[in-house]
């Protein structure tokens, strides 16, 4: 009985999953305004975003500076771009694969600290790569890169209007979903899964907390690398102010509205009301902050766990299921390696 509910319960999600599939394919036939599209290109990129935040959440991490690597991924694109003659399709993988590089460096040291000190080194290090920016000559100084290439055609696409550059994020966007899917579902996905639930428990039941929180921040790094690389050539320019502070308050308002415990579709979620509700609410532009802030306020206050949690009940997992659901995780990456 209980495997045939379970049958029924993938079969359910498996159809959900090709209806909304279809949806997002075949949402520009029935969309015709540039501005909309546009919006729903944003959308797209800001849940890459928010699954980056997300995913760092997941091992106990939390993240002030989720824009850095965006930036990072935006100029190294750009530079590659503007300076070396690449077209996008062969500067985005180089893009991802430098940014991870860094993002392997510089997180060797960040993610020893964890807790608020890694709060804190995020931040200043988000902080540091806009004022570099800013300061060095080469990047464009603080007036930013501009005349960056659009992405060459493919086949009979042509990168000239907003369908061509939906159908681009769409992509982006699915490459990075099912490589963090495929994560999840592993046994480093578990282990994430783990240190989530209780990091010391974790430590003494052989999961190594350093090695898995640097592999989420690497991934992580990479995946809001990619986005920076696309939103370069999207919008064929940059400057360091379009990755400042509130961006990266807006990256974790994306998975935090969604719920943190939905590390894929929360993000969507969020992504969705927090480019589309703002943008709307300009025609009132003087009171608009006011009126997100207070929409804000009423999620995070009486939905916190997000609007995903709120319509789906979470389970509560009291101290001895804690103890066994770690137990039984740590004993399954044991033997998976």
């Amino acid at each position: 009985m209980k495997r045939l509910t379970s049958l029924k319960g993938k079969n359910v999600k498996l159809i959900a999953i090709i209806v909304l599939a279809v949806i997002l394919v075949t949402l520009p036939l029935y969309v015709e305004n540039a501005y909309i599209m546009h919006l729903l290109i944003m959308t797209c990129v800001g849940t890459i975003l928010g699954m980056t935040f997300s995913l760092l959440f997941s091992t106990g991490l939390i993240s002030l500076g989720a824009a850095a690597f965006y930036a990072v991924g935006a100029y190294i694109s750009a530079v590659l771009s503007m300076n070396f003659g690449f077209s996008f399709g062969g500067a985005f993988p180089v893009t991802v694969i430098a940014s991870a590089c860094l993002a392997l460096g510089v997180g060797s040291i960040f993610v020893r600290s964890g807790g608020i000190a890694f709060a804190i080194i995020t931040l200043l290090f988000a902080s540091a790569i806009v004022l570099a920016a800013g300061q060095i000559e080469y990047l464009g100084g603080w007036g930013g890169i501009i005349g960056i290439a659009r992405p060459t055609p493919v086949g009979p696409v042509e990168f000239t209007n907003k369908t061509a550059y939906y159908y681009l994020a769409l992509v982006i966007l699915a490459l990075v979903i099912l490589a963090f899917y495929a994560l999840y579902t592993s046994r480093i996905g578990r282990a994430w899964k783990a240190i989530k639930l209780s990091p010391n428990l974790s430590g003494t039941l052989g999961i190594n907390l350093y090695r898995y929180r640097l592999l989420a921040f690497v991934v992580a790094a990479a995946a809001a690398a990619a986005a920076g690389s696309f939103y370069a050539h999207y919008f064929q320019s940059i400057t360091p102010g379009s990755f400042g502070g509130w961006l990266s308050i807006y990256i974790q308002l994306y998975a935090v509205l969604g719920g943190l415990e939905f590390y894929l579709l929360g993000p969507a979620v969020g992504a969705v009301l927090m480019t589309f509700i703002p943008e709307y609410l300009r025609v009132i532009k003087e009171y608009e902050p006011i009126v997100t802030g207070v929409l804000l306020l009423i999620v995070i206050l009486f939905f916190p766990g997000g609007i995903l949690g709120t319509i789906i009940n979470s389970e509560k997992i009291s101290g001895a299921r804690l103890w066994s659901r770690i137990s039984s995780i740590g004993t399954w990456v044991k033997k998976s390696r």
